[in-house]
């Protein structure tokens, strides 16, 4: 454990991340779970002589795709409960969703990312009613693919959380926050982790910030394409009250690595945890059976990764996990976020971040870090 931390703290004295948390159960013991930083006045934009409030394991952060991995969970136990059908059409649900051959969309293409609409096309969308359930099918409805469902996997960052929260809204008539916190969060006892919080917790949620030098003008241009904005628009927003009271399923959790990790574990031990039953094992083990081979996607940046079912896959070489994590799975938060299983090691990992740097000379430790958790932490058996 201290190899590992040492291999944080290095992480975090390269001047790109604010705060860091790590957080490490395995047969669901915490390891280790410690912080370092600021969540507040430690910022490249604070001004001289703000006030430091030093990170603790308990302090929550917008934990931006992470999401996925909730959002993920609480499909495949919708599906599991006979809410809909991974193969049912999205237009099914919702009837507007059928131009530009879009009826041929499932919610399985949605969920693998091969749904034709990786980028929001169409008007720019009016981000004060990003909360309305008809005016976010409408512009789902008007979205032109840019490819035929399912012919292409590409990761959609954006629009994958507007169209999971319209269906689960649509087949079940509940928002899924409600059901995250009622099926899983609550019998759990869960402080966080569910989609933005309440209204006075707000300023407990310490901001992310830009760190680095810019991203080179095209891969500036593809991440603007992918996520809907720089780096310079995206996040100031994400620390705005609308966004971290709002539900937005692909983006915008706010947790710590404590209980990222937690959750992990739910997903680590087969769908259960302290008696909560959220997903069958067979369940687990369908939606983390790889859909998509190792292949780079340009929508995160050319990155080789391999896909489950909404889960991202860990591999041996490359993939988000680190290296030799071919069990793992999970999903990563922009940026140096990650939250994943490996119940070949038994072990669940949460790190998370404040800082969202671009450039950066010393940005491989980060992944240097991943690496030391798989090469420290031996597989079980």
């Amino acid at each position: 454990m201290e190899r590992i931390w040492r291999a944080a703290t290095h992480w975090y004295q390269a001047g790109m991340q604010p705060a860091i948390q790590v957080c490490l159960r395995r047969d669901g013991r915490v390891l280790l779970d410690r912080a370092i930083g600021h969540g507040w006045g430690n910022g490249p934009g604070d001004p001289p002589g703000a006030e430091k409030i030093a990170v603790t394991t308990e302090t929550p952060f917008c934990v931006y795709s992470a999401a996925k991995a909730i959002t993920t969970t609480v499909v495949h136990m919708l599906v599991e409960r006979g809410a809909f059908s991974l193969d049912d059409r999205v237009c099914d649900y919702l009837p507007g969703y059928t131009s530009h051959g879009k009826d041929r969309t499932t919610i399985r293409h949605v969920m693998t990312h091969s749904a034709g609409v990786p980028f929001a096309t169409g008007p720019k969308p009016d981000l004060k009613r990003m909360d309305d359930s008809e005016y976010a099918r409408d512009m789902l409805g008007a979205m032109k693919p840019v490819y035929p469902p399912g012919r292409v996997h590409m990761y959609h960052g954006v629009t994958w959380g507007p169209l999971m929260r319209e269906i689960i809204s649509a087949a079940t008539g509940r928002s899924i926050r409600d059901i995250l916190h009622e099926e899983i969060l609550a019998p759990l006892g869960f402080r966080w982790t569910n989609y933005g919080v309440a209204p006075e917790d707000v300023p407990l949620v310490a901001p992310s910030h830009v760190t680095g030098k810019p991203l080179p003008a095209p891969i500036a241009r593809a991440f603007k394409a992918a996520v809907g904005g720089t780096m310079t628009q995206i996040i100031p927003f994400s620390n705005t009250r609308q966004f971290l009271t709002g539900v937005i399923p692909s983006s915008n959790t706010v947790s710590n690595a404590n209980e990222l990790s937690r959750f992990a574990e739910i997903l680590c031990r087969g769908g259960e945890l302290d008696g909560v039953r959220v997903l069958s094992a067979e369940t687990l083990r369908a939606a983390t059976t790889e859909s998509r081979r190792l292949r780079p996607d340009i929508a995160t940046g050319l990155m080789p990764m391999r896909w489950g079912i909404g889960y991202m896959l860990g591999s041996k070489r490359f993939g988000p996990f680190g290296r030799d994590a071919a069990g793992a799975f999970g999903h990563t938060g922009l940026t140096d976020i990650a939250v994943w299983a490996d119940p070949t090691r038994a072990l669940s990992v949460a790190v998370v971040s404040s800082g969202k740097p671009g450039r950066h000379r010393e940005a491989n430790r980060y992944p240097q870090l991943l690496d030391r958790i798989n090469a420290e932490i031996p597989r079980a058996g």
